[in-house]
C-alpha cells in the first residue's frame, strides 16, 4: 500500500482481493484496469417520474422557503398569462426564463418568492367561450357569458399549470393567484377606489379605439397594425359659403363656385365632418380642372404637382397662385351637404396639417379622430359620431334622408354608400376615388379593423401621474437597456387611459346611474358601499341581482332611482394591480426584484403596473420618492421559426413545446431490430424531455427575437447528450472514490501540472458562467459551459486522464479523482438552474460517499478564486497549448502517411533553448515546466508514449531524421522564443496493459504497469 493510501485510510480496496493464478499466455489484463462504470442511463428515462420531478420543483421550493432567511428574499413577480388556450412556445420561453432566474437566486442563498398567476378576465377568454357556445353575447346575456368564461378559464388554468410543472417550473403552485378570485377582485377595487378619491378617474365623451368585432372600447395597448390595409380614398370638394372680403377681392375668385378640396382615406367619417383644417404658415392656391372649369378648388400650393399627377387626364389651371394659410383660417366657412346644406362650418388652422400628403386641406371629424377632437374641443366644436356599437351608421348619419346610410357598415358597404350619396347631392363634390394601401390599427384579438368613435367612457388621468412615473423609471434596471426608452416613450406620450369596456366578463366599474338623467355617480363612499355588498353576495350579484335592488344603493342616494352600470374594467387594470399580492418590503425597496415579460408589455403590463402603483403611492402618501413596483425589468423577444418568420396557423409553421420535449421536431431515428419482435411502422424519435426545452431557452439571446427549428434543436440535443455522457463518465471514474475520513486540504500535495491547468480552466469557466447568470445573460453562461465541456474537458483533460485513471496506481488515480470530484460538483452547480431534471437524475445515481457537499440545488454556489493567484498556471497553459497544437499537427501528418495509427504509437522530442541565453525573461518555475520530472506528465498531456526534453534549440540526433518537425513559441508578454517538437514513431514495444510503446518486462508490461499489477493483484503474476 502506498504512503498516500495509508494517509487516507480507505474503508476498503476491492482491487486488493487475491486473484487466481493462471498461465502467462492466458493472462487478461482487463481485470486490473479501473474502467468507469455507472448506472446513469445514456438517455433520459421518459416519461419523467413524478417523484424526481417533485423533488426538483415542489420540494425544492418548499425547502428554500422554510430554510432560507426572509432577510435575503428575492421576489420575481409573475406576469399572468391569459387563461384562454393551450401552451405555446412563447409560454415556454417566458416561464422557463423565470424559473432559471429563481433557481440561480436559490444557489446564491436567496429565499425566492415566486407565485404564478393567471389573467382570467377580458375579451380573449370571453370571445373563446362564446365561440364554444356558438352564441353572441347580446343573445345570451351577461350571466351566461360570465359562467361560460369562468368555466373556460378554470379548465385552461388546470391544463396550463400541468404543462408548466412538466417543464420543471417551480413555484408556489398551491397558492397561484387568479384575477377572477374574490380576494383579488376586492384588492383591485380598493386600488380603483384610491384613484377615484384622488380624482384620477373621470367619465367623458371622446373618441376611443372601438372594435366592432369585439363590441367594446380598446386601449392603445390592445392594438396591432396591418401594414397593408386597403381603404377607399376619395377627393371631396366641399362648397364654400362664406369668404372674407380680402379673399373675395382677389382677381379671378368666384365666391359662388369656390370649393375646399380635401382628401380622405375614411369616407365613412364624412357624415361626421365638422371642420376643415389648413396650416397658417403654408401657402394655398385656387385652381380649376378642365373637366369642370367653372368649379374653383382651394388647395395647398405645394400639392399642385401631385394633384396634376392624380388628375392627369385634365388640365390644371391656376386662378390664384398664392394665399397665406393665415388669411384662410377662421375667415372661410363651408357646408356639409350630407348633414345640413345650410349650416356653416369653419376652416380652422391646425399644426398637424402638412404639405406632404393629400390636398393640403384636412377633413376634420372630431367624433372619429383623436387630433381632430383635441383641437375642436378647444374651439367648442361638437364631436359627432353617428355610428353604433356594431360599426353601422345610425339614422343621424344622414339626417335629411336617414334610410340612405342607416344600418350600413362603415367597414363594409358604408364608404361606397357615402360617396354615392355625395354624388347624388352634387355632381361636383366627388372628384375621384381610388384604392389606398396604408398602415391601419386592428383588434389584437379578433385581427379585424377597428374604428375611432366618440362614446361615453371612463378614463384614468395619466397626465397627473406622468411626472412621478418618469422619476421612478430612472431607478429601474432595464435588460436590455433599450427597454427604458420604450417605457419612457409610452409613458410620455399617454395623457389618459380608457379603462372601461363594454363586456360582461370582468370586474365591474362600480358606478351608479340616475335612471332619469343617466348621470353617473361614483365616489369613494359609493364604491365602499358597493364593495361591502360584493363581499356579502359575490361579484356576480352585480349582474344577477334585480336592476332595482336597493341593496346596491347607498342610503344618501335612495331618494332617487339609480341603476348599476354595465361597463367592466380594462383587463390591463386587473393585471396592473397584481402587485397588491406582493409582501411589503423595506420602504426603500421596490416590491419585486424582477418583472420579466415579452417586449410588448412596455405598452401593457409594465405600464399599467407602474401607473396603478404610482397612483396608490400618491393616494396613500406611503412614499415621498415615487417607486416603480419593480427593481429590474427584463424583456424578451418573440419566437420565430428557423427562417425568422412569425409563427402562424396560415403559414403552418407553429411549433409546439411538446415537439421539442418528445423530439418529433427532428427527423425520426432508426429503430434497432430485435429478434422475435416485429418492427413498428410508427416513427421513433430521440426524445430528450423537458430539459431540451429548457436548454433551448437558456441558449437563446432572449433580448432579441429567438428562432427555433431543426438546426437549432439538433445543436441543443447534442449539447444535452454531451452533458449526460460527461456525467456518466464522471460517475464511472468516481465510482471507487471516497472523501477522506478526516479534514484534509483537498489536495494532499501540490497538484501536478495538468491538474493545476484543468483547475485553472474550471475556475475561469465557473467565474464566467456565474457572472453571466448574475447579469441574467444565461445564453452567455451556457455557451461558455459548452465550450468548456467540449474543449477543455472532453477533448483535452479527459483524454489526458484516461491512462492515469484506467491503468495508474492509487497514488496517480486519487489526485485525479479529487480533481474530477471538484469538476463534477461544479458542473452540477452550473447546470442546476438550466437542466434541473438531469442534475436531479445524476444526483440520484451519485454514490453516497460522493454526497458530502450536499445536494447541488440546496448549496450556495461560490466560485473559488484562489486557484491561480500568481498567474503561473495561465502562463504554463499557454506554452502547453502551443506545444500540444504543434504535436497534434505532426501526428496527423504521420497518420496521413500511414506511419502511425494511434497517438500512443508516437514519441515526442522537445527542443527547449536554455533560457539563460534566451531573449525573454521567465521565472524559475516557468523554466522547470519541461524538466525531466514532468516528462511522464507531458506524455499524458499529449497522449503519446514518451516525451524526451532536450535543452538545446537544435535537432542534433541522426536517429530522428524520420520524424516530423514542428515549431511552437514560448511567449512571455509580447516576446517569445522558438521551440521545436519532433514527432517520431515510438521506439519501444506495446505494453499489453496500457498500450504505450515502452521498454517491457518479461510479462509484456511496462515497468509502471507491472508495479501496479504487483501491488493490486499480487497473485496474477505468480507462476
Amino acid at each position: 500500500m502506498s504512503s498516500l493510501q495509508q494517509q487516507l485510510k480507505p474503508p476498503h480496496n476491492e482491487c486488493s482481493m487475491p486473484t487466481p493464478t493462471r498461465p502467462l499466455g492466458a493472462i487478461s489484463w482487463s481485470k486490473t484496469l479501473h474502467l468507469p462504470k455507472s448506472a446513469l442511463p445514456p438517455r433520459a428515462p421518459l416519461p419523467i417520474s413524478r417523484s424526481l420531478l417533485n423533488r426538483c420543483t415542489n420540494e425544492l421550493y418548499a425547502w428554500q422557503r422554510e430554510s432560507r432567511s426572509k432577510a435575503k428574499s428575492f421576489v420575481l413577480h409573475d406576469g399572468p398569462p391569459y387563461a384562454n388556450g393551450d401552451l405555446h412556445i412563447g409560454h415556454a420561453l417566458n416561464k422557463i426564463l423565470k424559473d432559471i432566474t429563481c433557481r440561480f437566486q436559490i444557489s446564491q442563498g436567496r429565499r425566492v418568492h415566486y407565485v404564478p398567476g393567471w389573467d382570467c378576465h377580458g375579451l380573449p377568454i370571453e370571445i373563446k367561450a362564446l365561440q364554444a357556445l356558438k352564441a353572441h353575447h347580446d343573445d345570451i346575456g351577461p350571466v351566461a357569458v360570465r359562467d361560460a368564461a369562468r368555466e373556460l378559464a378554470e379548465e385552461t388554468i388546470e391544463n396550463q399549470q400541468k404543462g408548466f410543472e412538466e417543464w420543471a417550473v417551480m413555484g408556489d403552485w398551491d397558492n397561484a393567484y387568479q384575477t377572477m378570485e374574490k380576494g383579488f377582485e376586492m384588492r383591485q377595487l380598493g386600488v380603483f377606489k384610491e384613484m377615484v378619491n384622488r380624482g384620477l378617474i373621470y367619465r367623458m365623451r371622446r373618441p376611443v379605439y372601438w372594435s366592432p368585432s369585439s363590441g367594446t372600447a380598446l386601449a392603445e395597448g390592445e392594438l396591432e397594425y396591418d401594414e397593408y390595409h386597403k381603404s377607399t380614398a376619395a377627393f371631396i370638394a366641399f362648397p364654400v359659403r362664406e369668404l372674407s372680403q380680402k379673399l373675395q377681392s382677389l382677381e379671378g375668385v368666384d365666391p359662388n363656385n369656390l370649393h375646399a378640396l380635401i382628401w380622405t382615406t375614411t369616407p365613412w367619417t364624412l357624415p361626421a365632418n365638422q371642420a376643415i383644417a389648413v396650416h397658417k404658415d403654408l401657402e394655398y392656391s385656387i385652381i380649376t380642372l378642365s373637366a369642370n372649369p367653372t368649379q374653383q378648388l382651394l388647395v395647398g400650393k405645394a400639392r399642385l404637382e401631385y394633384l396634376q399627377s392624380i388628375f392627369k387626364l385634365q388640365r390644371l389651371e391656376i386662378v390664384v397662385d398664392s394665399i397665406p394659410g393665415a388669411d384662410i383660417a377662421n375667415t372661410v366657412k363651408y357646408s356639409n351637404p350630407i348633414r345640413d346644406g345650410e349650416a356653416l362650418r369653419p376652416i380652422i388652422s391646425a399644426e398637424f396639417v402638412t404639405a406632404s400628403s393629400g390636398s393640403g386641406l384636412v377633413h376634420m371629424a372630431p367624433g372619429h379622430g383623436m387630433d381632430d377632437y383635441n383641437l375642436c374641443e378647444r374651439l367648442g366644436i361638437e364631436a359627432l359620431a353617428p355610428v353604433d356599437d356594431c360599426g353601422n351608421f345610425t339614422k343621424d348619419a344622414s339626417p335629411r334622408e336617414p334610410e340612405i346610410l342607416q344600418g350600413k357598415s362603415v367597414q363594409g358597404d358604408g364608404p361606397a354608400a357615402v360617396v354615392a350619396y355625395l354624388r347624388k347631392l352634387s355632381k361636383s363634390m366627388v372628384l375621384g376615388t381610388h384604392d389606398h394601401r396604408h398602415k391601419y390599427p386592428i383588434d389584437w384579438r379578433t385581427k379585424k379593423p377597428i374604428i375611432i368613435r366618440a362614446t361615453e367612457q371612463w378614463f384614468a388621468n395619466v397626465e397627473h401621474l406622468k411626472e412621478d412615473v418618469l422619476r421612478s423609471i430612472e431607478n429601474v434596471n432595464f435588460i436590455p437597456e433599450t427597454g427604458k426608452h420604450r417605457l419612457q416613450s409610452f409613458a410620455t406620450g399617454r395623457r389618459q387611459w380608457c379603462i372601461s369596456r363594454q363586456r360582461a366578463w370582468g370586474v365591474p366599474i362600480p358606478a351608479l346611474y340616475n335612471a332619469e338623467t343617466h348621470e353617473a355617480v361614483m365616489h369613494g363612499s359609493t364604491i365602499e358601499h358597493i364593495m361591502k355588498v360584493i363581499e356579502q353576495r359575490g361579484i356576480d350579484a352585480w349582474w344577477t341581482d334585480p336592476e332595482d335592488d336597493p341593496a346596491w344603493i347607498p342610503p344618501h342616494l335612495q331618494d332617487s332611482e339609480f341603476v348599476r352600470g354595465k361597463d367592466t374594467m380594462d383587463v390591463w387594470f386587473d393585471s396592473g394591480t397584481t402587485w397588491t399580492l406582493l409582501p411589503e418590503r423595506d420602504d426603500n425597496e421596490p416590491l419585486a426584484d424582477v418583472y420579466l415579460e415579452g417586449s410588448d408589455q412596455h405598452r401593457g403590463w409594465f405600464q399599467s403596473s407602474i401607473l396603478t402603483h404610482i397612483a396608490h403611492q400618491q393616494a396613500s402618501g406611503t412614499s415621498a420618492t415615487p417607486k416603480a413596483p419593480y427593481k429590474t425589468l427584463i424583456t424578451h423577444g418573440f419566437t420565430l421559426d428557423q427562417d425568422g418568420r412569425k409563427m402562424s396557423k396560415s403559414l403552418g409553421n407553429i411549433i409546439s413545446p411538446s415537439q421539442i420535449t418528445d423530439g418529433s421536431l427532428l427527423p425520426p431515428v432508426k429503430r434497432k431490430k430485435q429478434k422475435g419482435v416485429p418492427t413498428s411502422k410508427e416513427p421513433a424519435y430521440d426524445a430528450m424531455g423537458p430539459d431540451a426545452l429548457r436548454l433551448w431557452v437558456a441558449s437563446c439571446d432572449y433580448t432579441h427575437d429567438v428562432s427555433i427549428g431543426q438546426p437549432v434543436l439538433q445543436g441543443i440535443q447534442q449539447s444535452l447528450h454531451k452533458y449526460r455522457v460527461t456525467f456518466k463518465w464522471l460517475l464511472g471514474a468516481l465510482s471507487d472514490y471516497y472523501l477522506p475520513s478526516s479534514p484534509l486540504e483537498w489536495s494532499i500535495r501540490r497538484p501536478i501540472m495538468i491538474d493545476a491547468i484543468v483547475l485553472h480552466q474550471l475556475q475561469i469557466v465557473s467565474e464566467s458562467v456565474h457572472a453571466s447568470y448574475t447579469k441574467y445573460e444565461y445564453f452567455k453562461g451556457v455557451s461558455a459551459l459548452a465550450r468548456y465541456i467540449n474543449l477543455d474537458l472532453s477533448a483535452f483533460y479527459f483524454e489526458t486522464l484516461k491512462d492515469r485513471l484506467y491503468t495508474g496506481s492509487f497514488d496517480e488515480r486519487y489526485p485525479a479523482q479529487m480533481v474530477l470530484h471538484r469538476i463534477f460538483n461544479e458542473l452540477l452547480m452550473m447546470l442546476a438552474p438550466i437542466t434541473p431534471l438531469l442534475v436531479e437524475e445524476v444526483w440520484e445515481h451519485t454514490p453516497e460517499q460522493l454526497k458530502g457537499l450536499g445536494h447541488p440545488m440546496q448549496r450556495v454556489w461560490e466560485v473559488d478564486t484562489e486557484v491561480d493567484t500568481d498567474g503561473m498556471v495561465a502562463k504554463k497553459l499557454g506554452v502547453i497549448e502551443a506545444a500540444h497544437s504543434a504535436i497534434k499537427n505532426g501526428i496527423e501528418e504521420l497518420r496521413a502517411g500511414g506511419k502511425v495509427g494511434s497517438s500512443l504509437e508516437v514519441d515526442v522530442h522537445l527542443y527547449i533553448p536554455d533560457f539563460e541565453y534566451a531573449t525573454i525573461s521567465t521565472t524559475i518555475e516557468e523554466r522547470a515546466l519541461f524538466r525531466r520530472k514532468d516528462v511522464e506528465g507531458l506524455a499524458n498531456i499529449f497522449v503519446v508514449s514518451r516525451v524526451v526534453v532536450h535543452d538545446t534549440p537544435r535537432v542534433e540526433s541522426e536517429e530522428l531524421v524520420d520524424g516530423v518537425e514542428r515549431s511552437f513559441m514560448w511567449r512571455a508578454g509580447e516576446k517569445g522564443v522558438e521551440c521545436k517538437a519532433v514527432i517520431t514513431k515510438a521506439s519501444g514495444d506495446k505494453c499489453g496493459r496500457c498500450w504505450r510503446y515502452l521498454e517491457l518486462t518479461p510479462h509484456g508490461l511496462c515497468g509502471r504497469c507491472e508495479d501496479v499489477v504487483v501491488e493490486s493483484h499480487p497473485n496474477l503474476l505468480a507462476q
